[in-house]
């Protein structure tokens, strides 16, 4: 089942998720419209309070240069990161999206090594070292977790102009959310 995604500003969004704790069934489920809805989107990434769960998991699809894929969940994640680049962030190379933010991309500089741990939906350990996008994808992912959504990083003027794009947009506020497959938010 597809399900709304919310959008910048709803509670649930910008606050600190909670360690999954139950593996039954609901997760399960939880996870496979998580994929559908991430898919349905189109996004590379989906975590949980993203529709509106707040529990630590996100899942993934990003395939790998060779257009292998690489598709999973992971649940009650930790990250281990490279040094950030104190570099101005590439307008082309660092530009960044977020399905709560949809249909806007802003530069924004990432660690470019990244190493996440977690479980699986079978509680199998889960640990994958990513590099490049696909660490930027985890990165992403995990700060969902910790409530952090990427605008609240960016540098300055690009934060100030993402903030005045979601109050023109009427975001920023709660109750916000848009269906993917309907609204076509990130066409």
């Amino acid at each position: 089942m597809i399900r709304p995604i919310l959008i910048y500003g709803d509670p649930v969004l910008h606050q600190k998720a909670k360690t999954v704790k139950v593996f039954d069934q609901y997760l399960e489920d939880l996870v496979r419209d998580m994929f559908e809805t991430m898919s349905q989107a189109p996004g590379v990434g989906l975590a949980a309070p993203q529709i509106g769960v707040p529990l630590r998991l996100f899942v993934y699809n990003y395939p790998d240069d060779d257009d292998n894929p690489r598709k999973g969940v992971v649940i009650n994640p930790s990250i281990t990161i490279s040094a950030i680049s104190q570099d101005p962030p590439d307008e082309d190379l660092d530009s960044e999206g977020c399905l709560s933010v949809p249909g806007e991309r802003f530069a924004l500089v990432r660690a470019e090594h990244a190493t996440i741990e977690g479980v699986d939906l079978e509680q199998n350990p889960v640990r994958i070292v990513a590099e490049g996008w696909f660490a930027r994808i985890f990165q992403h992912e995990f700060d969902h977790l910790e409530g952090i959504i990427y605008v609240d990083k960016l540098p300055e003027p690009s934060k100030s102009e993402a903030f005045e794009v979601m109050t023109e947009l009427g975001w920023n506020r709660p109750g916000q959310s848009w269906l993917p497959g309907t609204d076509h938010l990130e066409d």
